[in-house]
């Protein structure tokens, strides 16, 4: 890993793509092929626990084998000769049976899946705490009123349980997304040179091997790339929801308007010549990855123009694209959990924002009542004039109103910021009503 490493990566997740584990990953594979080649008696039990107990990363030698892979253009075939070899000290007649009939794209592609399988475990649970938290939050401001802004400019009052439950069913269209993707995703690829299968991978193999690996059995994939390639554009979108959240927040923590802060810790956002700063450093990571990920997403939908039975170059293109995609990923999902753990709202403040306008965010509500009067067109262009007036002579928008002598009763009700959220409860509700079923967020 980088000078960056604990910037822009997840601590907890690192270790599943390191060299000893991916070694792992394939080594779990053969074992599992050669269990099952003997369940359906191809050779005897004992020989396959002989490969099986060899199975083990400690006996590879690992900067042999990654000097080995420009020779044969992936780390199976170097892997194998190990293994065998490794197996043949113990035994010849099981060191013929190591790999049995498989290929390198079977190993490498099953691996892959395991290691999947295994971030999609961790990942799970990141988003389900994630989205307790922000329930939470979008419970506790459900009726804290703020600005909603539109183009970066102050627009009408929303409340911030409502731009949190945006947030909030992001999260959960995702996850919602990810179990449906399991299904495409987690399965075997175990079907020899060309795809064909052969004597040695079976029906009955396959489906052995995968049971034993706890993966579905699937046919041939070896170039129809799709579940790799949905599961990058998966992760993008996942990654573009985290961004959009970690965006948010960095603009409310902005001097001007200081709505909402990361979570304040010793040395945190500081900036090494200016003592005042407190930077959203945690957004920034966020934000970067989600930068970053797109590009690479491109590059596995590029991959997928693969020629024939296995293609030269584009599969290969896949290996550390798709890693680098988790990583920056998990990167930005765990440092969304701290970021919304640590949330600190200021709804003082939200309130004080709501009136940098002199009243011009309620332009809206005395137009759309005014034009039950004197018709839309008519009362948009004499709310417009008031407006004109109100910053000409900086003055309230209610007053420039009332000595104007505006025919609406109760004028000064159109200037609350409850008056002017339209339906935002309701859909805060309908968000937390959709989604919230499995979750139980202590109060």
């Amino acid at each position: 890993m980088s000078l960056y490493s604990e910037f822009f990566y997840s601590k907890e997740i690192n270790d599943l793509f390191s060299d000893k584990q991916a070694i792992a990953f394939m080594l779990e594979t053969e074992a599992a092929l050669a269990r099952a080649q003997a369940q359906n008696s191809l050779f005897p039990v004992d020989l396959a626990e002989i490969i099986s107990k060899s199975c083990r990363t400690e006996l590879i030698d690992i900067d042999k084998l990654k000097s080995e892979i420009s020779l044969g253009g992936n780390a199976a075939i170097p892997l194998v000769h190990q293994l065998t070899r490794i197996v043949k000290t113990q035994n010849f007649e099981a060191s013929k049976y190591v790999h049995f009939g498989a290929t390198s794209q079977d190993i490498i592609d099953t691996a892959t899946v395991l290691s999947i399988k295994k971030y999609i475990d961790w990942l799970e649970i990141k988003l389900e705490e994630l989205s307790k938290m922000l329930l939470m939050l979008c419970q506790k401001y459900r009726n804290t009123p703020m600005i909603g802004r539109t183009l970066l400019q102050q627009a009408k009052p929303i409340t911030f349980g409502l731009k949190a439950a945006g947030w909030f069913s992001g999260i959960e269209e995702c996850s919602e997304q990810l179990k449906d993707l399991k299904k495409r995703l987690l399965k075997i690829q175990m079907a020899g040179a060309v795809g064909a299968g052969n004597a040695s991978i079976s029906k009955e193999i396959q489906i052995d091997t995968a049971q034993i690996l706890g993966i579905s059995s699937a046919n041939s994939w070896q170039s129809i790339r799709g579940s790799f390639s949905e599961w990058a554009a998966f992760l993008g979108i996942l990654s573009g929801n985290l961004g959009k959240m970690a965006k948010d927040i960095s603009l409310l923590m902005q001097t001007e308007v200081a709505e909402v802060f990361e979570g304040a810790a010793a040395g945190k956002g500081g900036s090494s010549t200016m003592p005042h700063k407190r930077n959203p450093v945690t957004c920034a990571a966020i934000l970067a990855n989600s930068t970053r990920i797109p590009g690479l997403v491109a590059s596995m939908l590029s991959s997928m123009l693969q020629e024939h039975e296995r293609s030269a170059g584009l599969w290969h293109a896949e290996w550390e694209t798709l890693n680098d995609i988790m990583l920056l990923t998990a990167g930005s999902v765990e440092k969304a959990n701290d970021l919304i753990k640590n949330l600190e709202v200021d709804a003082n403040r939200m309130a004080s924002n709501l009136e940098l306008t002199n009243g011009l965010i309620y332009a809206e509500n005395v137009s759309l009542a005014l034009s039950e009067k004197i018709g839309k067109v008519q009362a948009h262009e004499y709310v417009e004039k008031a407006c004109k007036t109100a910053i000409s002579q900086k003055k309230h928008l209610l007053e420039v109103l009332l000595e104007q002598k505006t025919e609406l009763p109760d004028l000064e009700k159109y200037f609350q910021a409850n008056y002017s959220l339209g339906s935002a409860y309701r859909v805060i509700d309908e968000i937390l009503q959709k989604y919230s079923t499995n979750l139980n967020p202590k109060p």
